[in-house]
């Protein structure tokens, strides 16, 4: 069987998958997840010896520390997908929620319901636990899911597909509502993205380039998220303790991933206190600093920042800084390099504070909190299927109710129309 012939299978079979799961009841979901994460757990061991293929031929492949970071499996990490897919039981089913019911003039009663999206594609780069998440937000919404990751996670996420697979069948639930394409040929993306008669979305999560390459190749819609380019800036007045924590979370936590602050803002009132502290800090944690003329005027261990650097997602312990004259530069430099994912502003000023909530249209907002916290688990959604930055039909991190749509729904007693 040629490649194209194999895709075709694998979506048909999701489709006709997906008629079963968008019945299930509440329960039996929260059964099968809770299921699958125990299994995770318990067979943690079988599935860290896969990783440590991955992670031997990313070593002898030459992957970045960053990438590496990403394509592990601890047991603390294996821990974690095992409790988001029992959160995600935990939360409210958002499938056959009837909401916005109107009578009309003529007694007709009209509402709209949640329903599942159907057939979701999931392309995905470096990170196994994404097939933990998006199989949990998948499942638990009635949607069927084709799970493709890229070659450096072969065997990590095959062996989380077949631990969780195992869990439909136990349950006689069809195992091809959870499938993971195990090629690793390249034709597999271009092939999935021609069957629109079968999927109905399209999410994938990866480099810019990976995301580009779905968005002008696909007949499926596209959940965009090209690059994380998230700003922080430092008002006039602000707390300069709180400041410094924020700023070193949002940097040094973990650089790999796309809520970390890749670009430092800084009001010039405060530049002369706050700039020399936070550099000497995130020096010290092997950050490289690319400064404007003043921010390097006042960290000589900050380098010339080119044009391209105020645009640029790092990934990595590198950070743009520049020194601005007050608020609404700020927020004219976010909107000129923003990729809309997450913007921060650190005040004690309440009316600025309103100002950046209110005038910064990126899908993420936050005051006074580090942005590593733009991620759907931290914002209460459980686990996340990735984060738009685009504005249709979501935007921002991902979540249950964003993998379904709503269908109208009309009750009568026997109205026509005149």
């Amino acid at each position: 069987m040629n490649m194209a012939a194999q895709i075709i299978t694998i979506a048909n079979n999701a489709k006709q998958a997906a008629t079963v799961m968008a019945d299930l009841s509440s329960t039996v979901k929260n059964q099968l997840l809770c299921r699958m994460a125990a299994a995770l757990e318990q067979q943690s061991a079988e599935l860290k010896l896969e990783n440590a293929k991955d992670l031997a031929a990313a070593h002898v492949n030459g992957l970045s520390e960053a990438m590496i970071d990403r394509l592990t499996l601890s047991d603390e990490r294996i821990a974690a997908m095992a409790d988001g897919m029992r959160e995600v039981a935990s939360l409210n089913d958002p499938v056959g929620e009837i909401s916005n019911m109107l009578r009309r003039p003529n007694g007709i009663q009209v509402g709209r319901m949640r329903i599942p999206l159907g057939v979701i594609g999931i392309i995905f780069e470096s990170r196994p636990n994404v097939t933990a998440d998006a199989a949990a937000l998948c499942l638990k919404s009635g949607n069927a899911v084709i799970l493709r990751g890229g070659s450096e996670a072969i065997h990590s996420n095959s062996a989380i597909g077949k631990i969780l697979g195992a869990q439909l069948s136990a349950m006689d639930l069809p195992t091809a509502a959870l499938q993971v394409v195990t090629t690793t040929d390249r034709s597999a993306v271009s092939e999935l993205l021609k069957c629109d008669e079968q999927i109905d979305l399209i999410i994938p999560r990866g480099g810019e380039s990976l995301i580009r390459f779905v968005s002008e190749n696909s007949r499926i819609p596209v959940i965009k998220h090209y690059k994380g380019v998230c700003h922080t800036f430092i008002d006039a007045g602000a707390d300069q303790d709180m400041a410094s924590a924020i700023c070193i979370n949002a940097k040094v936590q973990r650089p790999g991933v796309c809520n970390s602050m890749e670009t430092l803002l800084v009001h010039q009132d405060i530049a002369d206190a706050f700039i020399p502290r936070i550099a000497r800090e995130l020096t010290q944690l092997k950050v490289e600093l690319r400064g404007c003329p003043a921010t390097c005027a006042l960290a000589p261990q900050a380098i010339a920042a080119s044009a391209e650097d105020w645009g640029a997602e790092y990934l990595d312990l590198i950070l743009a800084v520049r020194i601005v004259e007050d608020i609404d530069v700020a927020i004219e430099h976010i909107r000129s390099h923003s990729s809309l994912h997450t913007e921060v502003i650190v005040t004690n000023d309440y009316h600025n504070s309103q100002k950046f909530l209110r005038t910064v249209n990126s899908s993420v907002i936050m005051v006074n909190a580090s942005s590593r916290f733009s991620d759907g688990n931290q914002l209460g959604l459980g686990a996340e299927i990735g984060i738009s930055t685009s504005k249709l039909h979501s935007f921002g991190p991902m979540g249950l109710e964003d993998l379904t749509t709503r269908k109208f729904v009309v009750l009568g007693d026997g109205q026509i129309r005149e």
